[in-house]
């Protein structure tokens, strides 16, 4: 199968895009690991789907892979190279654009300066819905929201924010995000039995209240120089535990996200993410149609 793609990054964090607006593609997961295949095929973080609106009010519909082949909820990241990539190829010269992914709607709107802004939607603390089994574990109570003590095999209880951003996530803070155990602990929480859909790891290191270095162990991708859900999470953590104020600049190892939150009492606000979408090169490659 041959298929026309275009690769695209934002802070580092990078994608294979499709447009499937004219007819799915019917890629397998095993596909799908062949195109994130930094050797064999294009190599990226995620593989993004532009799709046809699913029904009124939409623009489209917009399908994510991970490079592991698995479909997940949610990537901010993705969602700026998303609107970048429709508008530049003549899709769509709206602007918000309202698009469906999995787990809800989002509204995507592009600045003058080429940045672009997202509306992620509300966090999730429902321990039920990130999902987190909590069952004989105690809470620190910490500001107006608690960290749960996660045991870390070689390296004891770590606390942990939970929540979601339409995809799960635990937050530790750390001293120094430069020298954390990102790669020996990364892979140990997001496959921690406690998180039975596995889990974003996102390590936290606060500079102040309005500035914040921040390296996240993607579920099904590993490290990535950026994760949009995971700055997201970390910043919405970090507001309710006391740490940081509603405008937080995140420092990543791709590049600058800018995360704005008001905590009302119902907890409910949206959270805004803006922050860079620039495509890299466009390209043909052969997908083989039998793959392990």
């Amino acid at each position: 199968m041959q298929i026309r793609f275009t690769k695209m990054q934002g802070a580092g964090n990078d994608f294979v895009v499709l447009d499937e607006t004219r007819g799915l593609l019917g890629l397998n997961p095993a596909q799908y690991r062949f195109l994130a295949d930094r050797h064999f095929g294009v190599g990226a973080d995620q593989i993004l789907s532009v799709r046809p609106a699913p029904g009124p009010g939409l623009d489209f519909e917009y399908v994510i892979h991970n490079a592991d082949g698995g479909e997940v909820e949610h990537c901010g990241n993705g969602a700026r190279c998303f609107v970048r990539y429709v508008h530049d190829k003549g899709l769509s010269e709206r602007n918000p654009l309202r698009v469906q992914v999995k787990n809800g709607v989002l509204e995507l709107k592009r600045l003058p300066d080429g940045r672009v802004t997202v509306d992620m939607g509300p966090p999730v603390f429902s321990l039920a819905q990130v999902p987190f089994d909590a069952r004989g574990l105690r809470a620190e109570k910490l500001g107006n929201f608690e960290r749960w003590p996660l045991p870390v095999p070689y390296a004891g209880d770590q606390p942990v924010a939970v929540l979601s951003m339409g995809n799960p996530h635990a937050v530790l803070r750390v001293d120094d995000v430069d020298s954390a155990p990102v790669a020996a602990w990364g892979p140990l929480i997001e496959n921690h039995e406690r998180f039975p859909q596995r889990v974003n790891a996102g390590f936290l290191q606060v500079i102040d209240t309005r500035t914040v270095k921040l390296r996240v162990y993607e579920r099904g991708a590993g490290e990535t120089l950026a994760c949009g859900t995971g700055a997201c999470a970390a910043v919405v953590a970090g507001i309710r535990l006391g740490w940081l104020g509603s405008r937080v600049d995140v420092h990543t190892r791709g590049g600058v996200l800018t995360i704005e939150w008001i905590d009302t009492a119902s907890h409910d606000a949206p959270v805004f993410m803006t922050g860079p979408a620039t495509p890299v090169f466009e390209g043909e490659i052969t997908v083989p149609d039998e793959l392990n």
